[in-house]
């Protein structure tokens, strides 16, 4: 049973009792063109039983009318009142012009399910057009497009069929206008399905349910709705089948071209069908997917050069001089280290450490530094050239005028909702709500010190887990030490530093996404109290919030490592100590190698393993929740269910769903970005993951989400300037890293400023300053000293340049701990304003739209004038024509009947 209600032009549409119901007269499709059946069949629909059989349709009962938008619902205890506000919704609809049509729920899969899809006839849409500022085409593009460029046979295996690539021709296109209705040619692609979804949902948006005579302004929009349980799901539909091409002509095929040619995973190597994406999903969705193909194309690069960078360190491995000094037993080997750590730490032999000293090589070597300067301008050229590339898109995808004053027809209901004040806008001259300034601070006070609280609280864990690395730093060493353990055999490749290390930096990774959980509802539930007045200052202000919890709640434990961890250690006679000495707490010291491979550590455990959760729940979540929703009733093939219930198992593309990837992204980026110094191969890792990324997304909008209902973007919003700053504060954290995480600096020193040979042998011991064991403190020796504390020495050995006991200024800084302090702060400025420099020049050197972009623009906007111009003389020759016309036959009739009246004078 169907019920079909609301008006097309000036006729009442009445119940159709099935598909094989004849009609006569004409009827209008939803994109104005006129169908006559003069034998009484349906347009489209010749055979009655392909109808009954096959229900994948995405148009009503009477094959004609597109289904825009479906809204579902159950019958439930509470029915009475939400089958009121549904009553009170429809009837509104109905008055704005939309049409209805019911599938009842004894059709439903469930027998619980009812289903109302929604059309929206020519005069809506035309309306709303004209309301919303939509650009359609008037005149096809007569700009040549740009020549075949030299070798295309090679990026012939990575593209896509013209009819993929370019679904739709190029037209010049204006804003629509009802009053120049024949101004604009080929309407038939006036309003492709995503702009007719965007259009109606804009509509159910605003529509009230209270009752006539009423005003309650919460009563309003089909947001409230879905909370308050009236409707289970609002959704517009998919096109047919994925899998397999409809054989209705009717029934468009661009889902399915997607999934071929897209959403595959054997299509990896393939490039994105970047207009269809726009075409079917929306320029937002399409801005978002071209923005992650251009990031992973250059991804590409970075990644050679930091395979290069990894290769030259593996290459240069037998020429470490000061690894073989460790490793060498009569070096290394002879060499007395003081205790790591309090009571538990034993003295150690240096060559202990020799595996470690290698693995730090391979990250550690004079390539580092060219990466990170090569980083530092790769950031550069990424975001000028997606500048560039933006442009292209703004222009070619009608985004070009989208400015502030289209943003600010979308103002979110919700604030239309709370804001009862009113105040007139001189702009519009029009009444409008707003937030008074009193409320708006309070509101501010209150985010900002939400924000602090949960930032502190990240730092609170942070501060946990060091305490944690330094409470389990002695258990680690006391047990790899003891042969009774029966771990001896590791212990040579498993170093205490290293266990303490993994284990924290694991720790460290479940503690950030326990903390993501609650983070994301935080900035929610915060960013709707501030009650953000559009839809576009509401995501930035989320943006800001969501990247600065991530920011801290990802990064600070590599902050710790390349620039705490080792800095603030003292020596044996004076150790610092966490939360002050009685909590015998020592602050961690670093290898010899220095800090740089346990920052590498943490990087890949928290890089890598954010990226495997990730690609875990984005790939199998969505799976197993649809199984889940569609575990009964699934004994039949999927053509026996309507495309209304295919789509309605499937899971919902929340309005913040791309904000996530988005958020996944740019904190990928900030990892290979921030920290690039200590590990080369980061861009390679995220280059692999981005590849799956692009197919996973594209495999999960495609078939695994309802279709998003499409909006516009012009540019990446927030995400842009948030992506500047974190490319300016790369290169501050890579000079950094290579001035006092990596040990480049104090070896180019001893190089070329105290090495004898000219050479770094002896470097080792240069680096290495002696302690006299007899004035360590009694609660800092070890419980055990160990045999070669008895037998050998009574010196050790620890990491520092201070002077040796006996010396007038024992245990003071040496003159070369003030050289290296000097040339770290050197290189440090020469790094940054090099890099500055670069990336300040290439900036300005390259353009932010292209050349041939103006050109087109202003070539658009010239035959926009012209076409105007001779639409609007047209028009006017045609009214004068006609008054001329109907202006002398009036004349001509007065001077007749005064002809007569004066003749029966006579």
């Amino acid at each position: 049973m169907r019920r079909i209600t609301g008006k097309d032009q000036d006729e009442t549409l009445i119940e159709l009792q099935s598909a094989m119901d004849s009609q006569t007269g004409d009827e209008t499709t939803g994109n104005g063109i006129s169908f006559s059946s003069e034998r009484g069949e349906l347009p489209g629909r010749t055979e009655t039983d392909e109808l009954q059989a096959h229900k994948d349709t995405v148009f009503f009962s009477d094959g004609v009318r597109r289904i825009d938008f479906v809204l579902s619902y159950v019958d439930d205890k509470d029915g009475e009142k939400k089958q009121e506000r549904r009553k009170e919704f429809e009837a509104n609809l109905e008055k704005i012009g939309l049409q209805l049509e019911t599938d009842d729920k004894s059709e439903s899969k469930d027998q619980k399910t009812y289903f109302l899809k929604i059309h929206a006839p020519w005069d809506v849409l035309a309306h709303y057009a004209d309301v919303l500022k939509i650009k359609v085409p008037f005149k096809k593009s007569d700009i040549p497009h740009s020549q075949d460029v030299p070798l295309e046979w090679l990026t012939r295996p990575f593209r896509l069929p013209h009819h993929i690539m370019h679904p739709r021709p190029d037209y010049f296109t204006y804003p629509f206008d009802k009053s120049k209705i024949n101004f604009f040619s080929d309407k038939e692609s006036f309003f492709p399905p995503s702009t007719r979804n965007r259009i109606v949902f804009y509509i159910l948006a605003r529509c009230p349910y209270y009752k006539e005579g009423q005003i309650e302004k919460d009563k309003t929009g089909i947001k409230r709705l879905l909370s308050n349980g009236t409707y289970t799901a609002a959704f517009p539909l998919h096109d047919c089948r994925y899998w397999k091409r409809a054989r209705d002509s009717k029934c468009e095929s661009e889902r399915y071209d997607l999934y071929s040619n897209w959403a595959r995973f054997l299509c990896f190597y393939k490039e994105q069908p970047l207009n269809l994406i726009r075409k079917y999903y929306g320029e937002k969705i399409g801005i978002y997917f071209a923005w992650l193909g251009f990031y992973t194309e250059m991804l590409f690069f970075a990644a050679v050069m930091g395979v290069i960078c990894f290769t030259y360190g593996v290459l240069s491995y037998d020429d470490n001089i000061s690894s073989k000094e460790i490793c060498n037993d009569t070096i290394g080997g002879t060499i007395l280290m003081c205790p790591l750590c309090d009571k538990k730490c034993p003295f150690w032999k240096l060559n202990s450490t020799c595996l470690s000293s290698w693995q730090s090589h391979l990250f550690d070597n004079e390539g580092t530094v060219f990466f990170a300067i090569f980083m530092g301008i790769w950031v550069t050229l990424f975001l000028e050239f997606w500048k560039r590339r933006q442009a292209r898109l703004e222009y070619e995808w009608d985004l070009v005028d989208f400015e502030e004053v289209q943003q600010q027809l979308q103002i979110r209901p919700e604030f239309e909702i709370s804001c009862t004040n009113r105040r007139f806008n001189k702009v519009t001259q029009e009444m409008e709500p707003y937030l008074p300034m009193t409320s708006k601070c309070a509101r501010f006070c209150f985010s900002a010190a939400t924000v602090i609280f949960w930032i502190s609280l990240i730092v609170a864990c942070i501060i946990g887990v060091i305490a944690y690395r330094l409470a389990v730093y002695a258990a680690f060493a006391s047990i790899i030490k003891d042969p009774m353990r029966r771990i001896q055999v590791v212990g040579r490749f498993i170093t205490p530093q290293l266990a303490t290390s993994v284990t924290a930096s694991c720790i460290n990774f479940v503690i950030i996404m326990i903390l993501n959980f609650f983070y994301e509802r935080v900035a929610i539930w915060i960013t709707d109290m501030e009650i953000p007045k559009t839809h576009l200052e509401y995501e930035n202000r989320l943006t800001l919030k969501m990247f600065l919890f991530q920011f801290v709640n990802y990064y600070s434990s590599c902050f710790y490592v390349a620039f705490f961890k080792g800095k603030f250690v003292g020596y044996p006679g004076d150790y610092k100590y966490m939360f002050g000495r009685w909590r015998k707490l020592r602050n961690e010291e670093c290898d010899p190698g220095g800090c740089l491979i346990e920052l590498t550590t943490q990087l890949v455990i928290v890089m890598v393993g954010k990226q495997l959760w990730g690609n875990i729940q984005e790939a199998l979540l969505p799976v197993m929740r649809n199984w889940w929703s569609r575990r009964k009733g699934r004994h039949h093939p999927e053509n026996h269910y309507s495309r209304c219930e295919q789509d309605h198992v499937l899971q919902n593309f929340s309005q913040l769903g791309l904000f996530y990837e988005y958020l996944e992204m740019v904190v990928q980026f900030g990892f290979i970005t921030l920290f690039v110094a200590s590990f080369p191969l980061a861009p390679l890792l995220a280059l692999l993951n981005n590849i799956l990324e692009i197919r996973v997304d594209a495999w999960k909008f495609t078939t695994q989400f309802r279709r998003p209902v499409a909006s516009k973007a012009r540019n990446i919003g927030a995400w842009q300037e948030i992506l500047n700053a974190v490319a300016i504060l790369s290169v501050v954290t890579n000079a950094f890293i290579m001035a006092f995480t990596s040990d480049m600096i104090p070896r180019m020193v001893y190089l070329y400023a105290y090495s004898t040979e000219g050479s770094m042998m002896g470097y080792i011991n240069n680096s290495l300053s002696v302690y006299n064991i007899s004035e360590i403190h009694p609660h800092s020796m070890p419980e055990e000293p160990g045999q070669w504390f008895e037998n050998m020495t009574s010196t050790c050995r620890y990491r520092d340049y201070r002077y040796p006991p006996g010396h007038e200024r024992e245990y003071k800084q040496t003159m070369q701990f003030w050289h290296i302090l000097a040339a770290k702060m050197a290189f440090i400025i020469i790094m940054e304003h090099v890099v500055f420099v670069v990336k300040f020049f290439v900036a300005w050197m390259i353009p932010d739209v292209p050349s041939d972009v103006t050109a087109r623009i202003k070539r658009e906007r010239y035959v926009i004038q012209e076409y105007l111009h001779e639409y609007e003389v047209k028009e006017l020759r045609m009214q004068l024509s006609a008054s001329f016309v109907t202006e002398p036959r009036s004349e001509m009739s007065l001077t007749s009947d005064r002809k007569e009246e004066l003749s029966v004078d006579l």
